[in-house]
């Protein structure tokens, strides 16, 4: 056999040139080609070169990783702006040597980003969303047909938290979240703007509440506040020092007293005044629940005459009061009849004939049968 200073001279090498090759397994010397060799360091070696590649895409990208020879790929994806979609696709896996790493950086916010394997089994650690300066990093394992996460840091964490960590925005939260409630923007402590909270037994030790609507609160012991313009139902107030109050009605169960010097009465507005027409007997209309009532100019008689005051606030229930106000004559002045709307007017003198316009004042007070 000749030596190798003895062999002619190859100048050109193909891929299917053969080479010897000891081989521990049977024991003897083999050949091999020079291809077989080739693929075996491939897929046994990564050099630790990076090959950089730079792009500028718009959104809908789809970008493939060369197929590396030996060496690492850095993608550099530098768009002008936000983009809401974007594709990388890696390198064809049968062209892969065992240990390849792919790094994808993007200098902008790629919204919706999506990894696709090309010919890989799987991947672990994939993302979903790039923000502007992120990267991640893969590296390809022989063995299993598939790559790993092994620089993001969210890859230990489910796709919510994933989309979170890389993009954390108050809708990335609510979504990452188990055990929330309400829904909307996240709110910091200082100056926050709540709509429409539910709060459920709070503590406050200081604060201003601007027109706050409460349901069935148990306010405890106040010890002050303006409620002037406050509407309240069913309200129960023990001892309450009222002052000037004004209102459509009041219901008490028990009785109403005044201890001051201005009695129990009508305020100024619930009165009126009614001059009679034609005759003593002529009847006069007065939608009042207090007021006067003036006769007309006739001369006084103990026979008894009697009119009708229309009334629309009177009830057939009520307790109508009478009193003379002025006139030179005594009068006696009686109810007769009370009905829904009206009541009657009986009168006569005690023994005056004095013809003049005497005036009698009225009241109603509310009343019922049961």
């Amino acid at each position: 056999m000749p030596t190798i200073n003895q062999l002619p001279v190859l100048s050109t090498i193909s891929s299917g040139d053969q080479l010897p090759v000891y081989s521990p397994n049977n024991g003897d010397a083999r050949r091999t080609s020079i291809g077989s060799l080739l693929t075996f360091f491939q897929q046994s070696f990564a050099s630790p070169t990076v090959s950089t590649n730079l792009y500028t895409p718009g959104a809908g990208f789809n970008i493939t990783v060369p197929t590396p020879v030996a060496e690492q790929q850095w993608m550099l994806i530098q768009p002008a702006g936000t983009l809401a979609t974007g594709t990388v696709t890696l390198p064809l896996n049968t062209g892969v040597p065992d240990g390849t790493e792919v790094l994808i950086t993007s200098t902008q916010t790629i919204t919706a980003f999506t990894i696709a394997l090309n010919g890989a089994a799987a991947i672990y650690g994939n993302v979903s969303t790039l923000t502007a300066g992120a990267a991640v990093r893969y590296r390809y394992y022989l063995a299993t047909n598939s790559w790993y996460n092994i620089t993001n840091e969210t890859a230990g964490f489910n796709a919510a938290i994933q989309d979170f960590l890389n993009n954390p925005t108050s809708a990335n939260l609510l979504a990452a979240m188990t055990d929330e409630t309400g829904t909307g923007l996240l709110v910091f402590n200082t100056s926050p703007t709540l709509l429409t909270p539910i709060i459920t037994n709070p503590t406050v030790s200081t604060g201003t509440f601007t027109s706050p609507a409460l349901v069935t609160p148990a306010l405890g012991t106040v010890a002050s506040g303006v409620i002037s313009a406050c509407t309240s139902t069913s309200m129960v107030m023990v001892t309450p020092v009222i002052g000037a109050a004004t209102g459509t009605s009041l219901a008490v169960t028990a009785a109403i007293t005044s201890s001051g010097t201005a009695g129990v009465g009508y305020a100024t507005g619930a009165g009126g005044a009614v001059t009679q027409l034609t005759s003593r007997t002529t009847g006069v209309t007065l939608n009042k629940t207090t007021g006067a009532i003036t006769l007309f100019s006739a001369a006084g008689t103990t026979v008894a005459a009697t009119f009708v005051v229309t009334n629309s606030t009177v009830a057939a229930t009520d307790v109508i009061i009478l009193n003379q106000k002025s006139g030179t004559d005594l009068y006696d002045l009686m109810v007769t009849a009370v009905a829904a709307g009206s009541f009657n007017l009986t009168f006569r003198t005690t023994g005056g004939t004095a013809t003049e316009t005497p005036v009698f004042n009225f009241a109603v007070i509310k009343a019922v049968a049961a």
